[in-house]
C-alpha cells in the first residue's frame, strides 16, 4: 500500500472499492485536473450533454448499482445538478456529488472570479455549499492534508447508510495534494452501528406476539424496503407468513410479484381497491414507509399507527413506540423464529386482486382499433421478461405502470415523491450502464433489459441523453407515447390551454441526429411506429425487442386526452382536496 497517495486518486479509489464502477458528469475548469484520475483508479468516465442530466443519470445508476456519483464544477455545473440531487435526497438514492472549486488562497481572499457571484467576497465560496446543506447529509470540504482520507470515508459511509446524497468540495490545489496511503490497508467500513441485543430481542418477541395472535393480518411493502436492504428478507416475510401483501406505488417491483398471496398495489382508486379489507386488520406490517400524497393516494392508504409495525431505516415504530435498533437483525430474528415454529393455518381472507388471474384473462381488444391506456399497461405485462429493469416517467406512464405485472427477478424504477418531469430518460442511461457493469463485474442479471416509458413532453425535456446512449453502446427499449403534450398535466388543468402543447417532432429520426450509425453494426438501432394493437403485437414480437441488441424506439400514438381510469379517479380525488 503506498504511504503517500493523491487526495483524488484517494477519492475514487474508495468510490470503487464502495461499488462503483462509473462516474457521470460534465468537465469545466475547476474540475479537470479531477477528472484525470477518474480511468486510473478503475472508473469509467460518463460525460453527459449537462449536469442536470448527470445528476439524473448519477441517480438511476445509484438505484441499481446502490452507489452513484457526479462531478461538477463549481458554481454553474452545481447549481445545475441542484434539482437532480434534491430528487435524489427526497427518494433515497445514494449520490456522491463531487464538486471542483477554485483554489483555496483565491476563495479565502474572495477573488471576483468567473462561475462566483464576483462580489469579492470569501461568502462567494460557501454559499453554493450552503445551498447544498439542505439537500444532501454529509458535506465535506477537502482542505486539509491530515483530515481528507477520512472526510472521504465518512462522506461515503454516511451516503451507504442513510441512501441518499453527499456532498464533497475538492479545491483545484488539494487534487494533487499527498496525503497518507495507509487507511487503503483498511476495507472501507460500510457496517451499521450496533444496536443493544437485548433491545433488539425485545421488539422481535413483540412483534412474534403480534403475528401469532393476528387475525387479520397484512403487509404494505414501500420503496424504503430497498433503500434499506430489506428487499430479501421482505421476501422471506411474505413466503413464511403467507399474509396477504400489496405494495405502494412507490414499492412496486421490490417483492415477488407472483407469489399468490400478493395483490397488487394498495390503493383507493382502480383495480386493487380493498381499503375496508384493511381498516379492518389487526396488524399490518409497513416495511420502508414513504408517506408522500402521491403515494399513499392523498394519505388515504398510511396505515393506522395502533396495529402497525413500522419498519424504517435505523428504528421499528410499534403502535406510539419507537425503538431504535437495526431493523436487518430484529427481521432476521422474526425470520428465524418462524422457520423454526410455523404459524398456525392462516384463516381465510376475502377474494383480493389476484394479478396472475388477470394477466391469464386479458381483456380482449380488435387488431385495427386504436392503442387505448385503459388496458394497454396490462397487456404489456406479457413482454417483460425476468431481470428487465422497468421505468415509468412521471404522469400517464407512472400512473399506468401501477398496471404492470412482473416476473420474478425484475426492477421497476418509478417517482412517487419528486416528481420531476424529464428524470426518466437520463436515468435510464445510468440504470442501463449499471445493468452492463453488474453484468460485467458480478454476472449476468438474467439477460434483463433495460426497458423506458415516456410521454413525447418529458422526452423533449432530456432529449440530448439519447447521445449518451448511443456514445455508450448501451442496450435500451424506449417506448415514447406520442398524445401531444402534457396529458397529465391538461387532465388536471387547462385541457386546451397551450402552455400544455409541445413542440411535434420526428421522434423516430432522433437516433441518427444524436449520433447513431446505420453503418455500425456493432450497435443496431429499431424504430417502428404503432397505433394500433395489430400494430403494436407485431412490433413485440419481433426478435429485435424481444433479444435483440442496441437501441429500440418504438412511438405509440394515442389520444391526447387518453389515460387509464386510475389516473383520472386519482385526479379527481386530488382535485376535492384543494
Amino acid at each position: 500500500m503506498p504511504d503517500g497517495i493523491s487526495v483524488a486518486e484517494y477519492l475514487f479509489r474508495r468510490l470503487r472499492e464502495a461499488g462503483l464502477n462509473a462516474v457521470h458528469g460534465v468537465p469545466g475548469d475547476y474540475n479537470l485536473r479531477l477528472l484525470d484520475y477518474v480511468v486510473p483508479a478503475g472508473l469509467e468516465w460518463i460525460g453527459n450533454c449537462n449536469e442536470l442530466n448527470a445528476g439524473y443519470a448519477a441517480d438511476g445508476y445509484a438505484r441499481i448499482k446502490g452507489i452513484g456519483a457526479i462531478v461538477t464544477t463549481f458554481g454553474v455545473g452545481e447549481l445545475s445538478a441542484i434539482n437532480a440531487i434534491a430528487g435524489a435526497y427526497a427518494e433515497m438514492a445514494p449520490v456522491v456529488h463531487i464538486v471542483g472549486t477554485p483554489n483555496q488562497t483565491d476563495q479565502a481572499n474572495g477573488a471576483k472570479l468567473h462561475h462566483s457571484l464576483c462580489r469579492g467576497m470569501p461568502d462567494d465560496f460557501k454559499m453554493f455549499a450552503e445551498m447544498y446543506e439542505k439537500v444532501t447529509v454529509a458535506q465535506e470540504n477537502l482542505t486539509d492534508v491530515s483530515a481528507a482520507a477520512a472526510q472521504i470515508d465518512r462522506a461515503i459511509r454516511e451516503c451507504f447508510f442513510q441512501s441518499r446524497p453527499v456532498y464533497i468540495r475538492v479545491p483545484m490545489d488539494m487534487v494533487d495534494a499527498i496525503i497518507p496511503g495507509t487507511p487503503l490497508a483498511r476495507a472501507l467500513d460500510l457496517t451499521p452501528a450496533p444496536s443493544d441485543p437485548i433491545v433488539e430481542d425485545e421488539v422481535c418477541n413483540i412483534i412474534v406476539d403480534r403475528i401469532k395472535n393476528a387475525s387479520n393480518p397484512f403487509i404494505l411493502v414501500d420503496a424504503g424496503t430497498s433503500r434499506y436492504g430489506l428487499s430479501s428478507q421482505a421476501d422471506e416475510l411474505i413466503k413464511a407468513t403467507g399474509f396477504p401483501t400489496a405494495t405502494t406505488p412507490f414499492g412496486k417491483g421490490i417483492v415477488d410479484e407472483t407469489l399468490s398471496n400478493f395483490h397488487g398495489i394498495y390503493g383507493t382508486v382502480g383495480p386493487n381497491t380493498y381499503t375496508s379489507y384493511v381498516d379492518s386488520c389487526d396488524l399490518i406490517i409497513n416495511i420502508g414507509p414513504a408517506h408522500s400524497n402521491v403515494n399513499t393516494y392523498y394519505f388515504a392508504t398510511v396505515p393506522r399507527p395502533e396495529v402497525t409495525v413500522a419498519i424504517d431505516r435505523n428504528a421499528i415504530h410499534i403502535g406510539n413506540r419507537v425503538w431504535n435498533v437495526s431493523p436487518q437483525n430484529v427481521l432476521r430474528a422474526v425470520l428465524d423464529y418462524l422457520k423454526e415454529n410455523a404459524l398456525g393455518h392462516l384463516a381465510p381472507y376475502p377474494d383480493l386482486p389476484d394479478l396472475c388471474l388477470a394477466l391469464k384473462y386479458l381483456p380482449p381488444v380488435k387488431s385495427d382499433s386504436k392503442l387505448t391506456q385503459d388496458i394497454f399497461w396490462l397487456r404489456m405485462s406479457t413482454f417483460f421478461h425476468s431481470g428487465d429493469i422497468i421505468l415509468t416517467e412521471t404522469g400517464t406512464a407512472s400512473t399506468g405502470g401501477r398496471d404492470f405485472v412482473l416476473p420474478k427477478n425484475t426492477t421497476l424504477i418509478n417517482s412517487s415523491i419528486w416528481l420531476s418531469i424529464g428524470y426518466m430518460l437520463a436515468a435510464t442511461q445510468g440504470a442501463a450502464l449499471a445493468q452492463r457493469h453488474i453484468a460485467r463485474f458480478n454476472g449476468p442479471l438474467s439477460n434483463g433489459r433495460t426497458i423506458l416509458f415516456e410521454g413525447d413532453g418529458s422526452f423533449q425535456m432530456t432529449a440530448q441523453e439519447l447521445s449518451t446512449i448511443i456514445r455508450q453502446k448501451l442496450d435500451v427499449i424506449i417506448f415514447i407515447i406520442n398524445n401531444n403534450g402534457y396529458t397529465i398535466e391538461r387532465l388536471i388543468h387547462g385541457p386546451q390551454e397551450p402552455y400544455n402543447d409541445v413542440a411535434s417532432w420526428r421522434y423516430l429520426e432522433a437516433p441518427s441526429f444524436f449520433g447513431a450509425k446505420k453503418s455500425d453494426t456493432s450497435y443496431p438501432v429499431f424504430t417502428a411506429r404503432a397505433g394500433t394493437w395489430a400494430e403494436l403485437d407485431g412490433i413485440l414480437g419481433r426478435d429485435e425487442l424481444q433479444t435483440g441488441k442496441g437501441l429500440r424506439i418504438v412511438e405509440l400514438m394515442m389520444d391526447v386526452m387518453d389515460s387509464n381510469d386510475t389516473l383520472r379517479l386519482m385526479l379527481e380525488m386530488y382535485k376535492s382536496k384543494e
